[in-house]
């Protein structure tokens, strides 16, 4: 769940919006999201607090997703996994994954009866999204280059410098994490590629 790019570039496209000020927008420091999710009635839908309506990282990737862990924990639902990611890259604002990690923290908080798993996946790319591609093949490089310097590069490059990921593979990953109540809290890169392959192996038998 989310989004990578907001949608300031198609007011630029269609000549609505110059170039800087798009820039501008996107790059912005503070944007709002909806009304507080948590404060939310039952039924209630959320309300983008952009005067424009714009679809902003912290409306997609965090009240969004606080939204579905709040009816989630009403209905008595077991597990509550949400998608994450890794860290930010550098040509992503940063408020990609602040409201990223804020959707976990609230989460976790909010809805202790819940099993809260949250997966940080690297870049996700298939085959049938094309343009997910040259992005994952660029990033191999990147993961490669920081994989000989140690990881120092980790904190320039973000999840940039972290080797993409299959999205079906981190599919089979989700569901072997679902069925598993060990499996709970952050989960990180390393650990998704373990589920993966238990998953694997299971398909194996």
């Amino acid at each position: 769940m989310g989004i990578l790019l907001e949608a300031d570039y198609k007011g630029v496209l269609q000549g609505r919006e110059s170039i800087y000020s798009g820039l501008q927008r996107a790059f912005s420091t503070t944007k709002g999201g909806s009304q507080n999710p948590l404060e939310r009635k039952p039924g209630e839908d959320l309300k983008p607090q952009e005067k424009d309506g714009q679809l902003t990282y912290e409306l997609m990737n965090r009240d969004t997703a606080i939204t579905l862990a709040q009816e989630a924990a009403r209905e008595k639902v077991p597990t509550f996994l949400y998608v994450s990611a890794a860290g930010g890259a550098p040509i992503l604002p940063r408020r990609y994954i602040t409201s990223k990690r804020e959707a976990e923290s609230t989460i976790a908080s909010s809805f202790p009866s819940l099993r809260n798993i949250f997966f940080r996946p690297a870049f996700l790319y298939d085959s049938s999204r094309s343009f997910t591609m040259p992005i994952a093949a660029l990033g191999s490089v990147s993961a490669m280059i920081n994989s000989t310097t140690g990881g120092r590069l980790t904190w320039l490059m973000g999840a940039g410098g972290i080797k993409p990921q299959k999205a079906d593979l981190v599919g089979e990953a989700i569901v072997e994490a679902l069925e598993d109540a060990s499996v709970k809290g952050p989960v990180e890169v390393g650990e998704i590629e373990e589920l993966a392959q238990r998953a694997w192996r299971r398909g194996m038998l």
